[in-house]
């Protein structure tokens, strides 16, 4: 390059000389500020002029070894491609071109080499269609990123050229940092290694390291959460030899999109953009119009009117995309106490970067409150890494419970285990041993809880959360049901949608409402009624969420969504047995006087109560026993059983009245 330089100035300054000698106005000190009379007459008079062959510059070699003959092949520059790039950065490289370029353009002012210069010193001019059609928006020089041709209201011989800063610290050989326009727009660059390379299932990996051995091609990856297989595809990439510009942008900006694909060019990396933003077309056809590797990853398909007349390939991601096993153990160094980190972050679906930013936050957590990281630290940081946005639609409830904490019998308190066990186990069974049928179903786990009120379903559907460590999301029937038709699938969609790319538990509380039984159709309520019945059928065949169903009324929920389901609860109706250790597990943190397990015996005996009448029964109770500032009693207990049963319009018996036993 400054072998080049040096020539180019040579010429320049014979060009320099070959004007001065016709110039009279050459040792004029004001000559380029103002043009006098006498100088208007002789430009007026001389025709038009061409450079040369004793003022030209011999046409770079574009098939050596250096870095500006490298730049050519990538980017598809001609000889006089090359010739115009150098001409244009040489006063970025030697200051003494100002001065010099200054003269030539009559201006003392415009210190940049022109297109006429640049021509005249290749010997061609502004006549010559070919030259000129260098400098079209189109050509290699611009299309790459390569010239900027300045100042457009002037003629296309008078424009100034100037190469980016970029470009000219490449050719001299520093690719230390990016481009500067590249600095806070989301982009990261990844060095070819793979020390940190995700190590996911084969299937995974087939895509991958066939995106990574491709070559240049432009990719569409459709995943079911974003992030979920561009780690896959980054690792392949990366483990080629291959650097990657990882791409997040949060809007469509076209500049950026630019300096980024001649970034990836200059460094021969790859490219990958996820997620893509709404609407992006016109990021799309810039980054599918040049030779590199681009991977476009989101989780709508691909619209063929992005980029019509670019070829790109949609593919689909697999399922499966897993992140390493040591992952969250590498990221998260040594623990507080020795719990089983893999079945605890098991239930998160969370691509390697999510992983990272949740093991960042875990571990900042941890050193605020001076300890190792620890399992509710953990499984608190996997939470708001993957939060749904559902409160528009839904109530969040942070699980405070365990199993501990409900009173079942043990079928279905073994079911809830076994519940909690498929949320764990489904990667392995679905996706690993391929026990998963075909029809496009979904790797979602739905659970029908049914039972009389207050018998613990809410309940039992927080403890499964709570197991977990995810949020339970409470569905909101009244913002999803609308009297609009097509509106309530719309925004059961939305939700549905939410609930697949994260990981939370949504709670369809009284799910009759909405996943009732078809009917004959009688009238057009009755059409539109299937249509939403028919749409939610169709919705749980492709779920990959967590869902629980509760009902009052099992007979009412159709038996097409009961095919569907994973499990079916029954939560019976307590007994007398189970009505005492409801009793007690309501009263665990009260005071508790002498006599109130006897009397508790008695009332869970007298008073037939569901589990959800007696913690509010234990609840008016410690109000009493509050207001007296002593601790509960056998009184107490009776009379928070009476007004339950008052409330229920139930008939209570007083020990003076005739009847009373």
């Amino acid at each position: 390059m400054l072998d080049l330089i040096a020539a180019l100035r040579a010429r320049v300054a014979a060009l320099v000389d070959a004007r001065a000698a016709g110039d009279p106005t050459a040792g004029d000190p004001l000559r380029g500020l103002y043009v006098t009379e006498d100088t208007a007459h002789r430009i007026a008079a001389e025709p038009v002029r061409t450079a040369g062959d004793d003022t030209a510059v011999p046409l770079p070699d574009t098939g050596g070894p250096d870095r500006l003959s490298a730049l050519a092949r990538t980017f598809g520059l001609s000889a006089l491609d090359a010739h115009v790039l150098v001409v244009a950065l040489a006063p970025d490289v030697d200051r003494g071109f100002e001065a010099l370029y200054g003269y030539l353009n009559d201006d003392v002012g415009r210190r940049r080499a022109t297109v006429a210069l640049a021509l005249d010193l290749a010997g061609t001019g502004p006549l010559d269609p070919a030259a000129r059609d260098r400098f079209h928006p189109a050509a290699p020089l611009l299309a790459g990123g390569l010239l900027v041709v300045e100042e457009e209201d002037r003629p296309l011989p008078g424009r100034a050229l100037r190469v980016p800063e970029r470009v000219v610290a490449h050719l001299l050989g520093d690719d230390s940092r990016m481009d500067a326009g590249l600095l806070g727009a989301g982009v990261a660059l990844l060095h070819p290694t793979g020390t940190d390379a995700l190590r996911p299932t084969p299937e995974p990996v087939t895509l991958a390291a066939r995106v990574a051995g491709a070559g240049p091609v432009t990719v569409h990856l459709r995943e079911r959460a974003p992030g979920a297989a561009t780690d896959s595809v980054v690792a392949a990439l990366r483990d080629a030899g291959r650097a990657v510009l990882r791409y997040r942008p949060e809007c469509v900006d076209v500049v950026a999109a630019r300096a980024l694909l001649r970034e990836a060019r200059l460094r021969d990396a790859a490219v990958v953009v996820e997620p893509l933003p709404p609407h992006p077309g016109a990021l799309v056809r810039v980054l599918a119009s040049a030779e590199a590797t681009v991977v476009l990853a989101g989780t709508d398909a691909p619209d063929p009117r992005w980029a019509p007349d670019a070829e790109l390939l949609a593919l689909d991601a697999p399922d499966g995309a897993t992140v390493p096993d040591d992952l969250w153990r590498r990221e998260l160094g040594p623990l507080d106490s020795d719990f089983d980190l893999e079945a605890a972050t098991a239930p998160y679906r969370l691509s390697g970067d999510q992983v990272r930013r949740a093991a960042r936050s875990a571990r900042a957590l941890a050193a605020f409150e001076g300890t190792a990281p620890t399992l509710a630290q953990v499984q608190r940081s996997a939470r708001l890494v993957s939060a749904p946005l559902l409160d528009s639609h839904a109530r969040r409830i942070r699980p405070a419970v365990g199993f501990a904490d409900i009173v079942l019998p043990e079928e279905p308190l073994g079911m809830l285990h076994e519940l909690t066990g498929r949320a764990r186990d489904r990667d392995r069974v679905l996706g690993e041993w391929r026990l998963r049928t075909g029809g496009g179903r979904g790797r979602g786990v739905v659970a029908l809880f049914a039972g009389e009120s207050g018998t613990g379903k809410t309940l039992g559907a927080e403890v499964v959360a709570g197991e977990l460590g995810l949020d339970l999301y409470v569905v909101d029937l009244s913002s999803v049901v609308d009297k609009y038709v097509g509106e309530t699938e719309k925004n059961l969609e939305r939700i549905f949608v939410e609930v697949d790319r994260t990981d939370c538990v949504l709670l369809f509380d009284e799910a009759d409402a909405v996943f009732g039984k078809r009917s004959e159709v009688k009238s057009s309520h009755d059409r539109y009624a299937n249509l939403e019945s028919a749409y939610l059928l169709q919705r749980l065949e492709s779920f990959a969420g967590i869902a629980v169903l509760t009902t009052n009324l099992r007979a009412n929920i159709d038996e097409a969504f009961t095919r569907r389901l994973d499990l079916v609860v029954d939560f019976p109706f307590p007994d007398a047995a189970q009505r005492v250790a409801l009793w007690h597990s309501c009263l665990t943190g009260t005071p508790k006087a002498d006599d109130l397990g006897a009397e508790i015996e008695r009332c869970a005996a007298e008073f037939e109560l569901a589990g959800g009448a007696i913690r509010s029964a234990a609840v008016t109770a410690g109000y009493r026993a509050a207001a007296r500032g002593s601790a509960v009693t056998g009184a107490d207990v009776r009379a928070g059983a009476r007004r339950e049963y008052e409330k229920a319009g139930r008939l209570v018996l007083d020990a003076g009245m005739p009847w009373a036993p």
